[in-house]
C-alpha cells in the first residue's frame, strides 16, 4: 500500500486541478480552474521548501486573477435575433453542434412546419447560441431548443434570454415557458434560470 505525506497529496491535488483547467470550454471557469490549481501548486512549493516552483505558480495566479478581472469588467453586449425557419445559417449551425446539442437535447428534430419562435442568441454580435419554441393555444410556448455553445455556458446568456426578455414574451401573448427534459445537467440548469418542476413531469417559468 503506497503511503504519501501531506506535500505529496498537496502537489498531487495541484496537479490534478491544474489538469482539469485545461478540459474546461468556457474560459471563465478555466481561468478559476487554473487559478486555483496554481495557488495549490505555490502553496506546495513554499512547503518543499522548492523556490522556483512557488515563485513560477504565484506569477501564474496573479496572471489569473488579472485575466479574471478583465473577463467580470468586460463590457459584453448581449441581445437576440429573430430568424426564419429557412435560414441557411440555422441549419448549417443546428448541424454543427448536432452531437452537443444531442447531450442536452436527446430528442429534439427541427420541424419547422410547426411555425416555431426562433432567435440566435447574440454575444458581442457573434452567434453563441438558438432558441427555438412552439406557442400553444394555452399561451404557454414550449421550448424545443435553448442551446448555447460550449465556450458561452456560464449561465450569463440564460440569465439574459429568460429574465431580461420577458416582455418580449408577453408581448407575443406567451404567459409561460415549458419544457420537458430528462437530462440531469439540463434540469440543474433549468432550476437556476428559475424553472420550477410540475407534477406531470414538465419544467415551467411563469413570466
Amino acid at each position: 500500500m503506497i503511503h504519501l505525506n501531506l506535500p505529496e497529496w498537496i502537489g498531487y491535488t495541484a496537479s490534478l486541478v491544474t489538469a482539469l483547467s485545461l478540459l474546461m470550454n468556457s474560459i471563465l471557469k478555466l481561468r478559476w480552474f487554473n487559478l486555483v490549481g496554481s495557488f495549490i501548486f505555490c502553496c506546495y512549493g513554499l512547503l518543499i521548501k522548492a523556490v522556483p516552483v512557488a515563485l513560477f505558480n504565484g506569477f501564474i495566479v496573479f496572471v489569473n486573477i488579472y485575466y479574471l478581472i478583465k473577463l467580470y469588467q468586460k463590457n459584453i453586449s448581449l441581445s437576440i435575433l429573430a430568424i426564419n425557419a429557412d435560414s441557411s445559417y440555422l441549419r448549417a449551425f443546428l448541424a454543427f453542434y448536432k452531437d452537443e446539442i444531442q447531450k442536452f437535447f436527446p430528442e429534439f428534430r427541427f420541424q419547422p412546419n410547426q411555425n416555431p419562435s426562433l432567435f440566435f442568441i447574440l454575444r458581442n454580435m457573434a452567434v453563441a447560441g438558438v432558441f427555438i419554441g412552439v406557442k400553444r393555444e394555452d399561451g404557454k410556448l414550449e421550448v424545443q431548443l435553448d442551446f448555447v455553445i460550449p465556450e458561452y455556458r456560464d449561465f450569463r446568456l440564460g440569465r439574459f434570454f429568460y429574465s431580461q426578455n420577458k416582455e418580449y414574451f408577453k408581448h407575443q401573448g406567451i404567459t409561460t415557458l415549458i419544457l420537458q427534459t430528462q437530462v440531469e445537467k439540463h434540469q440543474t440548469y433549468l432550476l437556476r434560470m428559475g424553472f420550477q418542476p410540475t407534477k406531470d413531469g414538465w419544467y415551467e417559468k411563469v413570466l
